[in-house]
């Protein structure tokens, strides 16, 4: 979006402030944010056979992520919001619709902003709520898809207070059926089709009634960046080094898990839900491109869909602007607007302060603590690693030499026939997925890969299925008293 760079930093800096001071309010389904204390009452949330142990909800009464680093100089701390300011930046196709500078929207597209997306509690998180605590608003897939008159229909999976998702289809469909050659590819829910600032391009979204019907679409919402300059800056032989220890606990358990392997270097990769990009620059980029069609320095062309590319790809009139839409913008001032948006994006993330976990809420302290041993005494801690070493980093003091406390080993582990989705990234196989860092779950609505549920509980349970590494696990949890469990719900909530 090479749009006006002269960005009102210091309204951005009290908005940003702001996060750190809200009321307290409803948490979601689960409860208000005190709920799930010691020997409480309430009814079971979740399928954890009837017992009173339930899903406190996400946390209330503070946001506890969406700060930069307290290392950051002023000049670090300027570019920090700037890459949050352009975060933030709604797209158009040619960047002329008022209220919408950004340049280079679609012709697919997911969502028109990556703040959109990514909101809950704060910028940089995941897919927002109207009813879960801060009370971000709905799905803002639901304005996007109308938005500047286009003429597209909502995916029956897309809702108001549902997640934000991403539709993927497994396999290719030729004459209306399923074949056995692998697709994987992101299918974007909408198309530029009726806007005024899309000329004659006319392209229809896909039939996703059809491939439901074929048993051919899988989902997948996004996940919050918050704290990911710290896991980009964690060395290889850290993540080897954990994957190698407790071995014994490992094999009794039946934990195996590898790392994802960027096909270029062979170093490791990390982020995404199977570990497929291996930078915050590479995962901004692609995100750039694929959800929101905006070509740039990493990903110069414009994207076809998997079904337009087996097609001959785009029509002529749908590929509207010079390329790469998003570039280097040789001639601004200050020095933070020159970087390109992917750029920027990837500054705002790599700044990005883990979120601050609660010591005393849900449950109070005594019940936060005594989950966290049983969190470490059935095993959940052998794949959502508590914390890894940081390298020495030449960025900003804050991202190393330190600690991590992520909650995850970043390696891939085999989730079972529950969560498979049938495609595979990189050395990533088609039920295999990242152990998805725990750090801010507290506030998260949304769980799992798709969005499934917003129930802790069940969210745990469907970690057990016929191959899955986490069976052991979830039979320890499940043959924990009711209190036990309870107390594992509210430190998980605690985070």
């Amino acid at each position: 979006m090479r749009s006006r760079r002269n960005f009102a930093i210091a309204g951005f800096v009290t908005a940003l402030l702001a996060f750190g001071s809200l009321p307290a309010a409803f948490a979601q389904e689960g409860g208000r944010s005190g709920e799930g204390g010691r020997n409480n009452g309430a009814p079971g949330g979740g399928s954890n056979g009837g017992n009173t142990a339930r899903d406190p909800g996400p946390r209330a009464g503070s946001v506890g992520a969406g700060q930069p680093l307290s290392s950051l100089s002023a000049a670090e701390l300027t570019f920090f919001l700037n890459g949050l300011q352009r975060f933030a930046q709604v797209d158009s196709v040619t960047g002329s619709i008022p209220g919408e500078p950004g340049l280079g929207l679609g012709p697919g597209f997911n969502s028109n902003s990556c703040q959109g997306c990514h909101s809950q509690p704060a910028p940089g998180g995941s897919s927002p709520s109207t009813r879960a605590f801060p009370n971000i608003g709905q799905n803002p897939q639901i304005a996007a898809a109308v938005d500047a008159s286009a003429s597209n229909k909502l995916p029956f999976f897309v809702t108001a207070d549902g997640p934000v998702r991403e539709a993927r289809f497994p396999f290719v469909v030729s004459n209306g059926n399923v074949t056995s050659t692998p697709d994987g590819g992101v299918h974007d829910l909408f198309v530029i089709t009726g806007r005024p600032d899309a000329g004659s391009c006319s392209i229809a979204q896909p039939n996703f009634a059809h491939n439901l019907a074929l048993n051919n679409v899988i989902f997948r919402i996004p996940t919050p960046v918050f704290g990911s300059g710290l896991i980009e800056n964690i060395p290889d032989e850290a993540i080897l080094a954990n994957m190698n220890s407790n071995s014994r606990s490992k094999n009794q358990l039946g934990i195996t898990g590898h790392p994802n392997r960027d096909g270029n270097d062979g170093a490791i990769a990390r982020f995404g839900w199977k570990a497929q990009n291996k930078s915050l620059e590479m995962f901004a980029g692609e995100a750039y491109n694929v959800e929101m069609g905006v070509t740039n320095e990493l990903f110069q062309n414009e994207r076809s869909s998997p079904d337009e590319s087996l097609a001959g790809g785009l029509p002529a009139n749908c590929r509207i602007n010079p390329t790469p839409e998003d570039a280097t913008n040789f001639t601004a001032s200050p020095d933070s607007a020159v970087p390109s948006d992917i750029v920027q994006f990837a500054m705002f993330m790599r700044m990005l302060a883990p979120p601050t976990p609660s010591t005393t809420n849900p449950g109070g302290a005594d019940s936060i603590s005594d989950g966290s041993q049983v969190f470490n005494n059935i095993g959940c801690a052998l794949c959502h690693t508590s914390a890894l070493p940081t390298a020495p980093s030449s960025f900003t003091p804050g991202l190393g030499p330190g600690t991590a406390n992520l909650f995850s080993d970043l390696l891939v582990h085999h989730m079972g026939a529950n969560l498979a989705d049938g495609v595979s990234q990189g050395t990533a196989g088609p039920d295999e997925f990242r152990s998805a860092p725990l750090w801010g779950l507290g506030q998260r609505v949304f769980f799992l890969h798709d969005g499934r549920t917003k129930d802790l509980v069940d969210a745990i349970q469907e970690h057990s299925s016929p191959g899955s590494e986490a069976m052991g696990v979830i039979q320890n949890f499940n043959a924990l008293t009711p209190q036990q469990q309870q107390d594992l719900l509210n430190f998980l909530r605690s985070l």
